[in-house]
């Protein structure tokens, strides 16, 4: 039997890995949508304060910057461009960010130090199962080290990092803005990739 979702994003922590390095994939018969989101506290000069990559089933369809359209990358993106959905995404990926700075401040990372500027990663990302059930998930590192997790689905936060905290964690309207998008945009989106291009998405 293929492991959960919630037992390989465990299994990631556990092994110390960098955010990541844990894949946007899925067992067989089901699909995943992921997004990665890099939040540069205080940018060089050129350097954008966000950027985004879009993954489907661990193929790359999107780069964004936040201050652009976007970038459509490969055939998943070729297609994604005549969808109506396309026009709202880009200004939803930049409500994500922007809420992510915003409550950076709130963010305590104990014990834990590291040389140079901080960046905030966080992957969002959900998947559907064969069955037909999906669910959502969202990860939070500082330089690629995990500290924090939610579970959108039993609107849970753990602690990876000994320490770290967030008021996130006592904010139900933060709370309410992850569980919306990753269960309802981030599954509106891959149903409508699903719909359109699941053959694309099989292994040839």
């Amino acid at each position: 039997m293929a492991p959960a979702a919630g037992a390989r994003l465990v299994h990631c922590v556990l092994a110390l890995l960098p955010l990541w390095d844990c894949p946007c994939a899925a067992p067989a018969d089901a699909h995943s949508l992921c997004y990665d989101f890099t939040i540069n506290l205080k940018p060089t000069p050129g350097q954008p304060w966000c950027e985004v990559q879009g993954q489907v089933d661990e193929k790359t369809f999107l780069y964004y910057d936040c201050g652009s359209k976007g970038k459509l990358l490969g055939p998943l993106g070729e297609k994604m461009t005549i969808t109506e959905f396309w026009e709202e995404q880009p200004g939803t990926l930049r409500d994500v960010a922007d809420t992510l700075k915003q409550q950076l401040a709130d963010i305590q990372l104990g014990n834990h130090t590291t040389g140079g500027p901080l960046s905030l990663q966080v992957r969002m990302s959900c998947q559907r199962e064969a069955s037909g059930h999906t669910s959502g998930s969202w990860q939070f590192s500082f330089n690629g080290r995990a500290f924090l997790l939610f579970d959108p689905g039993s609107r849970e936060w753990t602690e990876v990092h000994p320490g770290a905290r967030s008021t996130w964690e006592n904010d139900r309207d933060v709370t309410d803005f992850l569980v919306r998008i990753s269960m309802g945009d981030c599954k509106t989106w891959l149903e409508t990739f699903l719909e359109h291009w699941e053959k694309m998405l099989e292994p040839t």
